[in-house]
């Protein structure tokens, strides 16, 4: 940990691992040179961390998630291990720049949006609080995708993020683990009773590659396995020696697809096959490893759940419950009862979603072609269900319906929500409204039948990649007055409410502010071409395209003061960029179109000059974790707009939060709790609430609003005959459809008349420099619930029952 020992590892790795000199090395030898040394210093305090767990035979949290969306390591890294400034001096010495080559790290292409960004988050806290924890994922050989803009439309490239090596991973090929799909099953009588044998099944090979998760200051580092697919048999020498020479590697082709890309899977859930399948090798080969780590130093199998807990990151890894079960009774020869109370005492459910497209619901004749045996394990754990049901409520056929894991309805399907509800001990929703909607809505009757098991973690953010390292400028200048205790314990950030009125401290916090802001200018017109002010509101929606996120809000709202300002050139306005940031997923045509919409209202917008610069409308494409490091720290105002009851928390808006910018949003997921902690006064709040819309939804009718807001109908036309599409008429038809003929789903015209009289008193407030930055201080000054820390805590202590196991790295012992 000295300057000269990084110079000296940095070189060596330069000239010994990669076969470079000063003359022939690239800029990417150099990143990757750096990486490997400073992965050196990650591989002792990994090593001792897992000797440590091993010796004490600890409870592990085994997190399984089929996104992990870890953004770039190398800066993350370098601040746990507290390096930074040795890193800068020792590049400087050998005349590079520390900073350079930590940006020329591409994001990993592990994840699709807020759920994956949640599990890079969680992973980070748990090795912070010294939890013993080990993450499973999927080795994606290609990200979501590269989004470029085409004549302002999307085009989706590959994200090859492999394909120059990856620094941080190491690969396990002892560990690898074989998997099977399909064939049938076979029952034999034995003395105990029946056997089942899962028989004349394909396999594949799942091989882990291990990534080091460094908790803040050093200490402990815990692990992310990746799977990723390889085929039981690479070649078949036969048919290449017939000259079938496509036939010889057919195999090996169709088993790497498993894990070659990420589905963007978005919320709408699409039942391909291959998904299933990609879903259950991460399961098959996760779970595999987890017991062969329980097997290392323990015999009894009713001590499991006192020694593993698997927390299930959405439905995705729910086959986990039926695939302990098989486990357990076909090659372990519990009875079912054992394996059943062993399953569900070991296995908790996160709910991402109410949204009922979103739910996961797999075919039962794909289940039956693939996964013949879990389907036999799932139909009896049903039929056990249902009898406990029926027990409860005797006589309530249509309870027993809907509660059914097997859906009868239009063809039979296989509800994983119910799965994994029946299936574990624990179900908890990720916000306070989200897991009050959960309740009274698609889990009601499993909250009746058991309301001890469903319960609120709502989510949080890791405050060192989110303020430490996105937002520096701010973070040391809170650290100068508070000290640095807030990096590790986020609720301290209360103290800075006692300088909110500081003028020196408002004036520090206003130029942290607007350096920000002229980077992202800069970085703005360097990709776009478009010049905007620093001294605008920026104004800054930055997260999936979805409908019901309703990025179409904003565009309707920025058409709206579009209007005014062309009617009077004068109006008393603030300067205000529109900023957009967003991936829609490739199949979903409604999202892509409102990508093209942002583009054209942009386009009319940015080159108006008799607007005098007043309004812009940028959109920055290829949104990742990277780029959103650039737009959080610089935002003024946050937009959090989903309709009411539809957002189960998000995420955007606590980082946005904490980093100064005011929210303005709908009474939906977290934004609630951010009202609750910053005060009314201090948040830009309005629309309906989840209970206002299921009133209004059976009356609604958006041709009211149309036909009785002038402005509201002037933007719709606008939109409707051409005016931002005059060389590709009646391509927005679809988008006007929605919001008149087709009902307006989303309500957006409900919300959009308060939204534009809220938006009145975000200029206001802005017009007063003073009392904006107080607010803003009280925003991130409230943000300390919304750290993943907390959060963390409290699965450890509430779910998962687990305690932090403190690792000394310099005297490799534990207290």
């Amino acid at each position: 940990m000295t300057v000269e020992a990084l110079k000296k590892d940095f070189e060596h790795h330069l000239r010994y691992t990669l076969g470079r000199d000063q003359y022939t090395a690239t800029d990417r030898d150099r990143y990757y040179a750096l990486a490997l040394a400073v992965r050196d210093r990650l591989i002792e305090r990994w090593i001792t961390t897992q000797q440590v767990y091993h010796k004490r035979n600890v409870k592990r949290i085994y997190y399984l998630s089929l996104e992990f969306l870890i953004g770039r390591l190398l800066g993350s890294n370098v601040i746990s291990l507290r390096m930074e400034d040795i890193c800068r001096k020792a590049m400087k010495e050998v005349g590079l720049d520390y900073h350079a080559l930590r940006d020329f790290e591409v994001d990993a292409g592990l994840g699709n949006g807020g759920l994956g960004r949640l599990a890079a988050c969680f992973m980070d806290s748990l090795a912070t609080l010294h939890l013993p924890a080990v993450g499973y994922g999927i080795r994606y050989d290609y990200g979501i995708f590269n989004q470029k803009i085409v004549n302002g439309y999307q085009v989706e490239e590959p994200d090859p993020w492999l394909k120059n090596g990856y620094p941080w991973e190491i690969c396990h090929p002892e560990y690898a683990c074989e998997v099977k799909f399909e064939g049938e099953v076979e029952t034999r009588h034995v003395p105990e009773g029946v056997k089942w044998e899962w028989t004349k099944t394909k396999s594949v090979i799942g091989m882990p590659y291990d990534l080091p998760i460094i908790g803040y200051d050093g200490d402990t580092v815990i692990t992310l396995r990746l799977w990723s697919a390889r085929a039981a048999e690479d070649f078949d020498l036969d048919d290449f020696n017939r000259g079938e020479y496509e036939d010889a590697v057919e195999g090996k082709m169709i088993a790497e697809t498993l894990t070659k890309v990420l589905y963007p899977n978005d919320n709408v859930f699409v039942g391909k096959e291959l998904r299933l399948r990609q879903q259950y090798f991460f399961v098959a080969c996760s779970l595999s490893d987890i017991i062969r780590r329980f097997k290392t130093g323990n015999k009894d199998w009713s001590t499991f759940p006192k020694k593993a807990f698997i927390q299930l990151n959405d439905t995705h890894p729910s086959l986990v419950i039926p695939e302990l079960m098989r486990v357990l009774m076909d090659r372990e020869g519990l009875g079912w009862e054992e394996a059943w109370r062993i399953t569900t005492a070991s296995t908790g459910y996160t709910n991402h979603t109410i949204l009922p497209e979103a739910l996961e619901k797999w075919p039962v004749n794909m289940m039956q072609k693939i996964l013949p045996r879990h389907l036999q394990i799932i139909n009896e754990i049903n039929a056990r269900f249902l009898q406990e049901v029926a027990r409860r409520f005797p006589f309530d056929n249509d309870r027993l319906r809907r509660m059914s894991i097997i859906e009868e309805d239009g063809g039979k399907n296989i509800r994983m929500a119910h799965l994994a509800v029946v299936g574990s001990c624990s179900t908890n929703g990720v916000s306070k409204i989200h897991t009050k909607l959960l309740k009274t809505t698609v889990l009601r009757d499993f909250a009746e039948l058991w309301p001890e098991r469903i319960n609120n973690k709502t989510n949080g953010i890791t405050p060192r990649r989110w303020l430490r390292k996105a937002n520096h400028r701010l973070a040391d200048l809170i650290s100068g007055v508070i000290g640095n205790g807030w990096i590790t314990d986020l609720m301290q950030l209360r103290k800075l409410e006692r300088y909110a009125g500081n003028k020196k401290f408002r004036e520090s916090f206003r130029e942290v502010k607007q350096i920000n802001k002229t980077k992202l200018s800069n970085y703005i017109h360097k990709e776009l071409g478009i010049s905007v002010s620093p001294d605008s509101i920026f104004d800054v929606q930055v997260k999936r395209l979805h409908e019901y996120k309703r990025q179409l809000l904003l565009i309707l709202y920025a058409i709206v003061r579009y209007n005014r300002l062309k009617d009077n050139p004068n109006l008393d306005l603030q300067a205000r960029t529109f900023i957009f940031g967003a991936k829609a997923a490739p199949d979903f045509t409604m999202a892509k179109l409102i990508i093209k919409l942002i583009h054209q209202v942009g386009l009319m917008i940015n080159n108006d000059k008799d607007l005098h610069d007043k309004i812009k409308l940028v959109f920055l494409p290829n949104y990742r974790v990277s780029l959103a490091e650039r737009i959080i720290p610089a935002a003024n105002l946050s937009e959090q707009i989903s309709l009411a009851g539809t957002e189960a928390s998000g995420t955007g808006n606590m980082k946005l939060q904490l980093n100064g910018a005011l929210t303005i949003g709908t009474f939906d997921g977290a934004n609630i709790e951010i009202m609750e902690e910053v005060g009314k006064e201090n948040i830009f709040i309005f629309g309906m609430t989840a209970e206002e819309v299921e009133k209004r939804r059976p009356t609604y009718n958006p041709w009211d609003i149309y036909n009785n807001n002038q402005e509201i109908k002037r933007a719709i036309d606008m939109i409707d005959q051409g005016f931002f599409s005059l060389m590709e008429p009646g391509i927005f038809a679809p988008i006007v459809h929605s919001l008149l003929s087709g009902g307006d789903r989303y309500m957006l015209l409900a919300d959009l008349e308060p939204f534009i009289e809220t938006q009145a008193r975000v200029d206001a407030v802005y017009a007063d420099p003073d009392e904006w930055d107080l607010k803003a201080i009280y925003n991130v000054a409230g943000s300390g619930k919304f750290s993943s820390d907390r959060a963390i805590n409290e699965y450890a202590k509430k779910i998962w029952h687990v305690k932090p196991c403190y690792i000394n790295h310099k005297l490799h012992k534990t207290s």
